[in-house]
């Protein structure tokens, strides 16, 4: 079995961290690179960068701080927002992102998805995918979760694995910020309907909830923000208790 991966979320916007942040020894709370670099010597198997701001320097912006990440962290990071073609990623990637993470640019523009395999490989392209439940029917948004549209979760997922992504980052926008636990269910489900790995984001709480979703959800990967940024958890502990319940974890 491999090992599953715990992954730290961090927000950028300009450049800087935000969502706060509560990490006494850093000399600068919004500094990504600083945070990036204590999440690696502390464990954590990826990270992930997701650019929440949406100026004309963006793009700049963005390419600067992955090469300054990629300098100081030695374990693989993805980065997403806003990323709507083959240049975009393409810059990214050269400046030293291993993955990048695409989300409504694919539900708008499907073909995006085929274009970046065909050009990357699958093993650097996530789609990230929101979704919340309306009727009982898991239900694609966007804008982060503000915007339904008329695809549903798992026929979406099908069709993201089959364009050839290498993972889906889901996210439930009914558990997102709630802490009380990843959708498992749904988890499951995207779990047993593809064969490529699904990382669980949205509802972290407490270790328990680690665990239930490697166990219960099947996902392969679980990503949180808040509950490492203000070191409710840390990722040693997080991954002995791990360790302890028989999920295999690098250690």
């Amino acid at each position: 079995m491999l090992a599953k991966r715990i992954i730290p979320c961090l927000d950028i916007k300009d450049g800087r961290t935000v969502k706060g942040v509560n990490f006494v020894d850093l000399r600068d709370a919004g500094d990504p690179v600083e945070l990036a670099e204590i999440y690696s010597k502390e464990g954590a198997d990826e990270l992930v960068f997701l650019d929440i701001s949406a100026t004309e320097q963006k793009r700049k912006t963005l390419a600067d701080l992955v090469y300054r990440v990629a300098e100081k962290v030695n374990i693989p990071f993805t980065v997403g927002g806003g990323i709507s073609s083959v240049e975009d990623v393409d810059i990214l990637l050269q400046n030293g992102a291993d993955k990048v993470s695409i989300n409504s640019s694919a539900v708008k523009n499907p073909q995006l998805i085929n274009d970046l395999v065909a050009k990357f490989g699958s093993q650097c392209i996530v789609v990230a995918i929101d979704a919340k439940q309306i009727d009982g029917e898991w239900i694609v948004h966007l804008v982060g979760g503000k915007v339904p549209t008329e695809r549903k979760l798992f026929e979406w997922a099908k069709e993201v694995e089959e364009r050839g992504a290498g993972e889906i980052l889901f996210t439930s926008m009914d558990n997102d910020g709630t802490k009380d636990g990843f959708a498992n269910e749904a988890l499951a489900r995207l779990s047993t309907e593809l064969n490529i790995p699904i990382i669980a984001s949205g509802g972290a709480g407490n270790m328990q909830h680690f665990s239930d979703t490697f166990i219960e959800g099947k996902a392969d990967a679980a990503l949180a923000a808040s509950v490492f940024h203000f070191k409710e958890i840390g990722i040693q502990e997080l991954k002995l208790e791990l360790q302890g319940n028989g999920i295999p974890v690098r250690v």
